[in-house]
């Protein structure tokens, strides 16, 4: 068996930027072993499985280690080869764990429809708090943790224990540190316990967190924003409600072939 296997840099304008994705379209879906063992040999953050249907997209996401329930960068560069290579139409409906998702193409900009997940307060598991090099002003979560601190500088700084870190169980999420930006709106990084890639360059569904965290202590629905990672992402977000939308760029780094015994 041969798959095709296109591998894009998301939420940048230049290769080696950005968060990498693979994609890998198929015509029925693989055991989930096998989509797991793809997503491992491809050894990116996530790994993009898609088959086309007549009116929408079937689409799952899948780390190194585990299925995932939404996934933003590999989103956008799905869309992206549907769009770019594929010819597929503006607009794309994908049908995920997370329910339709809605991605529209305008130019080089492609925009992702997703569902909000507003923080709450909450408390640092002691573990967690322990691994860290510099502590948050303000702890909240939805699916992955929220920490917010005083400046960008702040971010660019953080460092985690990670014999400690591991130890925690977070499964689905991770940890995000955030802060006002200096030259954007806000910026973030993320973190995952117990995974192969331990920072995630840029991390889309953690914008659904972001996003109306951010809208609601600045004022304002429309934001840019930026992963501040080694390969760093640029994000356009904007506050709807119950959905947020985030909007990037992609290019394409890698096409070939996957071939299964």
């Amino acid at each position: 068996m041969q798959l095709n296997l296109y591998q894009i840099d998301a939420f940048t304008d230049k290769i080696f930027g950005g968060n990498p994705a693979c994609v890998v379209p198929m015509t029925e879906w693989l055991p989930d072993e096998t989509l797991l063992k793809i997503a491992q040999e491809n050894a990116v953050a996530e790994t993009a499985f898609f088959i086309q249907c007549d009116e929408k997209v079937k689409l799952r996401w899948f780390t190194p280690e585990i299925e995932m329930d939404l996934c933003g960068h590999a989103t956008l560069a799905t869309a992206y080869v549907l769009k770019k290579i594929l010819n597929y139409p503006n607009e794309i409906v994908f049908d995920t764990l997370s329910g339709d998702l809605i991605v529209k193409t305008d130019g080089d900009l492609l925009t992702l429809d997703f569902p909000s997940r507003k923080p709450l307060v909450a408390e640092l598991p002691p573990l967690l708090l322990e691994s860290l090099n510099i502590k948050p002003q303000q702890v909240l979560k939805a699916r992955d943790y929220v920490l917010v601190y005083d400046s960008q500088s702040d971010i660019e700084k953080i460092a985690v224990n990670r014999q400690i870190f591991d130890q925690t169980n977070l499964h689905p999420g991770g940890v995000i540190f955030t802060a006002k930006g200096d030259n954007c709106d806000f910026v973030s990084r993320f973190f995952t316990p117990q995974s192969s890639i331990l920072e995630d360059p840029v991390t889309g569904s953690a914008h659904c967190s972001l996003i109306p965290y951010w809208s609601e202590r600045l004022g304002k629905n429309k934001m840019n924003a930026m992963q501040i990672s080694a390969r760093q992402g640029k994000l356009i977000c904007e506050d709807r409600g119950d959905r947020v939308l985030i909007s990037g760029t992609a290019r394409t780094y890698l096409t070939g072939s996957i071939v299964i015994d």
